[in-house]
Order: C-alpha cells, then sequence, then structure tokens
C-alpha cells in the first residue's frame, strides 16, 4: 500500500456494537485497499464490561491519545447492568465536548428494499440531510429544580467557543415547587452549523438550506437563531427558508422528500432527525456522525440492543452507512461512494432470504457484511 494511512481510534462499544463495527471495519479496510489507502485502528475498550471489570469509564489520556487521530468510529454504548446515562455521559458526551463536535450529522436517505411508510412522491427517492446543532440550545445542561418554591444555579458553563459565567435566580410566589430550564443561543456557534448546511448543500448542488424554527412562541432564542442563519446563508450566496418546526413534522409525514439539506437547533434537530429515520425505513439504515474541527466521531443512530447480541440478528448496514460518512469526511469520497454503492448493490440485487432479518430476510450479520464486501472487492 502506497497511499496515505489513516490512524482511526476505534471503541466497538457493548452489546451488538462489536458485531456491527467488525463488519463496517472489514468494509472500510477492503474500500481502502481498492482506492489506494489503508486504516490502522486503535482499540479502545471502553464500554459497559470495562467499566464493570475496573470502574473505569474514559481516562483523559485516551481522550487526549485519541486526539492526535484522523477520527473515531463507536459502536453504540448502554448495557441494562449498567445505569443509564452513565457510559452515555461519560463517553459520549466527554468525547463530544471535548472535542467540540458542534455538528450532529443525520442522513436520511431511502434504499431498495427497505420498506417507507410513506412513500415520497412522484416516484422520488428520499434523501435528507439534518444538519443539527450540538453543543448549545435546550441541550446544554443547565438548569434546576426548586426547594420550597426558589431555585439559585450557577451558569457556569465551558464550550469550544466560550466560556459562559454567571448565576440564574427565582421563586414560584406561594412556595409553589417547579423547575427551571435554560437554553443557549451564541452567534459564533449559529453561524459555524448554518455554514456547514450551506457548504453541505452546494455539496449536493442544491442552492437553499431549510432552518427549522420556532420564534412565534420562543421569539428570543429562536428570533435570535433566524437572524443569525439568514445573515450567514447570505454570505455564503444561499437561500434559506425557515419553517416552523412543528409545520416541518406535519409536512414531512405527508411528503418526506419535502427538504434538501435542514439545519437545527440543538432539540428540533433531535426530534427532526429521528422522524426522518422513521421515514427512511428505521434506525438500520440511519448512518449519524457527530462532526467539529478536531477529532470527528462517527457512530450509528441505533442502540445496543444487548437482547439480540451474539444471534447474528444484528444489521450491519446503519453502521456501514455511517463508517461511508467516516471516509467522506477524511477525505476519500471515492472509497466512500463505492461503499454507499456496493451496500444498494447488495440490497437490490440479494435474494429476499439473503436481506437482514430486521428487513424481513435470514441474513446474519456476517453474511450481509460478506456480502457487502465482495462488491467492493
Amino acid at each position: 500500500m502506497t497511499g496515505k494511512n489513516y490512524v482511526v481510534a476505534r471503541i466497538p462499544g457493548d452489546g451488538i456494537g462489536p458485531e456491527v463495527i467488525g463488519e463496517t471495519s472489514r468494509i472500510l479496510e477492503a474500500a481502502g485497499r481498492k482506492h489506494g489507502f489503508s486504516l490502522t485502528w486503535a482499540d479502545y475498550p471502553f464500554g459497559a464490561d470495562h467499566y464493570l471489570k475496573t470502574g473505569e469509564i474514559l481516562p483523559a489520556s485516551a481522550v487526549e491519545e485519541m486526539g492526535s487521530m484522523d477520527a473515531l468510529l463507536l459502536g453504540a454504548v448502554g448495557d441494562p447492568r449498567v445505569k443509564p446515562g452513565i457510559l452515555e455521559r461519560g463517553i459520549l458526551l466527554t468525547i463530544r465536548f471535548h472535542f467540540d463536535q458542534y455538528v450532529n450529522l443525520r442522513p436520511a436517505k431511502s434504499y431498495p428494499r427497505v420498506p417507507l411508510p410513506v412513500a415520497p412522491k412522484g416516484g422520488k427517492d428520499l434523501d435528507t440531510l439534518v444538519v443539527r446543532e450540538n453543543t448549545e440550545d435546550f441541550y446544554i445542561g443547565i438548569g434546576s429544580r426548586t426547594e420550597k418554591g426558589s431555585a439559585d444555579f450557577s451558569l457556569d458553563t465551558k464550550r469550544g467557543l466560550y466560556s459562559l459565567e454567571g448565576t440564574l435566580r427565582g421563586s414560584f410566589s406561594g412556595g409553589v415547587e417547579g423547575a427551571f430550564q435554560l437554553g443557549v443561543a451564541s452567534e459564533p456557534a449559529v453561524r459555524r452549523v448554518v455554514a456547514y448546511g450551506c457548504r453541505a448543500a452546494k455539496a449536493r448542488g442544491e442552492d437553499k438550506i431549510t432552518l427549522a424554527s420556532k420564534s412565534n412562541a420562543l421569539p428570543q432564542i429562536y428570533g435570535f437563531w433566524e437572524d443569525i442563519a439568514q445573515d450567514e446563508a447570505a454570505r455564503h450566496g444561499m437561500g434559506l427558508g425557515i419553517v416552523n418546526v412543528d409545520a416541518m413534522c406535519y409536512h414531512l409525514v405527508r411528503t418526506p422528500d419535502l427538504y434538501g439539506v435542514v439545519v437545527a437547533p440543538n432539540m428540533f434537530g433531535d426530534i427532526v432527525s429521528d422522524l426522518l429515520a422513521g421515514l427512511a425505513g428505521g434506525l438500520g439504515v440511519a448512518a449519524g456522525a457527530d462532526i467539529g474541527d478536531g477529532l470527528s466521531m462517527f457512530e450509528p443512530i441505533h442502540g445496543s440492543a444487548p437482547d439480540i447480541a451474539g444471534t447474528g440478528k444484528a444489521n450491519p448496514i446503519a453502521a456501514i452507512l455511517t463508517g461511508a460518512l467516516l471516509l467522506e469526511h477524511i477525505g476519500e469520497r471515492t472509497a466512500a461512494k463505492a461503499v454507499e454503492d456496493s451496500l444498494t448493490a447488495f440490497l437490490a440485487e440479494s435474494a429476499p432470504g439473503d436481506l437482514p432479518v430486521e428487513f424481513g430476510g435470514q441474513g446474519t450479520t456476517r453474511a450481509v457484511g460478506e456480502a457487502i464486501l465482495k462488491r467492493i472487492q
């Protein structure tokens, strides 16, 4: 191999994670051999088993080490033996915020013989890209419940772009108990995610993006979003459509292919991308990535599915599509297209019984991976 070698961190994760990441890894390696580059995997054991054996979730030394690598491929984390949130916060959120991965990228595409709940209009394919802001909004994690009707809590938060400082004090009359949750939007964070959406739209040959908003109900935070997004889109020579997120969801379930690139604040992007995953045929084809200017992380959207781990029933297609996103991100676009084309050909050409169990066949995780691998080779 005379081409470039990429060093990719790999955390197989829990449940079906090692199975689907294993197939993805073999396919990415084959794509590299075919297209003149190689991959060196840096494997890490972090997940439920490691935590239960050692009490360690994700040491800072490993995070720093990953920072020198070209990308991170991650299997799903989560295990019924571990309290929900421990692994997710300790691994996913730690990596996301340490490397300021400000875009959650969620393609929603239709593929041959993957049943869709609602057919796109006019026989078209579904091909929508959600560009979700990934560090702010109501997911920033600032808030508090009251005690005896009052709350006094810190706003101190550190992000890649800034540090937020201050306190918030509030109380309900008569000692009524309640809760406060703060949404945050900053100009540089909005600009950079809108700019990413504009570049993605241009790469797709499109001349506009659509913003999911709700300024009629939340004018301060989403009115600010709209103002900054309009200015940033204009800087990129792109048109901008603004659609209230509730109306967007209504229209999507009637016309799934209505939008090209959707840019969204964190909470709305979470909701819209999951809706589109369902409209594209389910989590079995839902790829995902957390993109930043440093290390970016690539993880299929589905969970760890411990109930089918080791049975061969896991569908590796979402993980393989996630691997194609990784190749595209590191600049190997021809290889990324070859992976997706081979996967599409497998779905179109295979006998019904050879499809993944999730799609009504009897194809095992390994058999599906092998069939796609052969088409690449």
